[in-house]
């Protein structure tokens, strides 16, 4: 077979759950660097795109679906590349728990250590874009600023309940997609079981966490104190925070308990007992 069956899926988690809660702080800080810095990638080209459509295009389904089709490449490079995202480590992390292969101390050094490490990459990248001067043209504020504006504002202007249940929705389709990219067994199908729920999540303006860490500080920077929404406070508080715990929620239960109760729970009792009926 090229792709492993769901209860295949389930086992294949619940491993690599435990070797991610196993990790080491140091074993985990660069591929939460990189997982931070690639989700950033792929947000500056979803505001290149977004910033190349004008007028009554700009508000237009086929310029918001040409932004989640960019956006894709964040989540292909995370598992692909290889490195550690803290929306698919929540799906992970909390299927080996629940299947007692992980301590909660382990699982929450993970989360807690790839959380902050991809808060940093994303920042990196933060830092790259405004020096690498993406917010001007010809001395002016460029039309890539002016997304990135308009982006960081529709998401710091949402309520704390708004921002928390997209957040759920989010992080379950992240982690459907990692969930699908596991089963796949060559690379092509690997990009495809990315492609589909990201896009989806990102046309439908559902909200991450770790891509929220580029989005919103970039349109702080673009902005300059000019829109009163976007400020520090409000992004982590109004945001961040009600994001975070719904990606937690899209993806330790919506998937990760889920599937545990779907295709773990109870399987080896199952399995004794059929082997003793033989």
């Amino acid at each position: 077979m090229s792709f492993l069956a769901p209860n295949e899926i389930a086992k294949t988690v619940s491993t690599l759950g435990e070797k991610k809660g196993k990790m080491s702080v140091g074993k985990l800080i660069f591929p939460g660097l990189l997982a931070g810095a690639y989700i950033a990638l792929a947000a500056v080209a979803c505001i290149t795109i977004g910033a190349g459509w004008v007028g009554d295009w700009a508000a237009s389904g086929l310029n918001k679906a040409a932004g989640a089709a960019a956006f894709t490449v964040g989540l292909i490079l995370v598992v692909v590349a290889g490195a550690e995202l803290f929306t698919g480590d929540n799906m992970y992390c909390a299927v080996s728990y629940l299947d007692k292969r992980t301590t909660l101390g382990e699982l929450v050094r993970n989360w807690v250590t790839v959380y902050f490490t991809n808060f940093i990459g994303a920042l990196v990248v933060v830092t790259m874009v405004y020096l690498g001067g993406f917010l001007l043209a010809n001395g002016e504020p460029s039309a890539f600023a002016a997304k990135a504006i308009a982006i960081a504002t529709g998401k710091c202007s949402l309520t704390w309940a708004q921002a928390f249940f997209r957040g759920i929705f989010c992080n379950w389709l992240v982690c459907l997609a990692v969930w699908m990219a596991v089963g796949a067994q060559d690379i092509v199908s690997k990009i495809f079981a990315c492609f589909f729920p990201i896009f989806t999540f990102v046309l439908c303006g559902f909200e991450h966490s770790v891509a929220n860490m580029f989005f919103i500080p970039m349109g702080i920077i673009a902005a300059n104190g000019s829109v009163d929404v976007l400020t520090v406070s409000n992004f982590l508080v109004g945001n961040l925070i009600p994001v975070t715990l719904g990606n937690i929620v899209g993806g330790g239960i919506f998937v990760g308990l889920v599937y545990y109760l779907m295709y773990l729970k109870g399987a080896d009792i199952n399995l004794k007992a059929k082997g003793s009926s033989d």
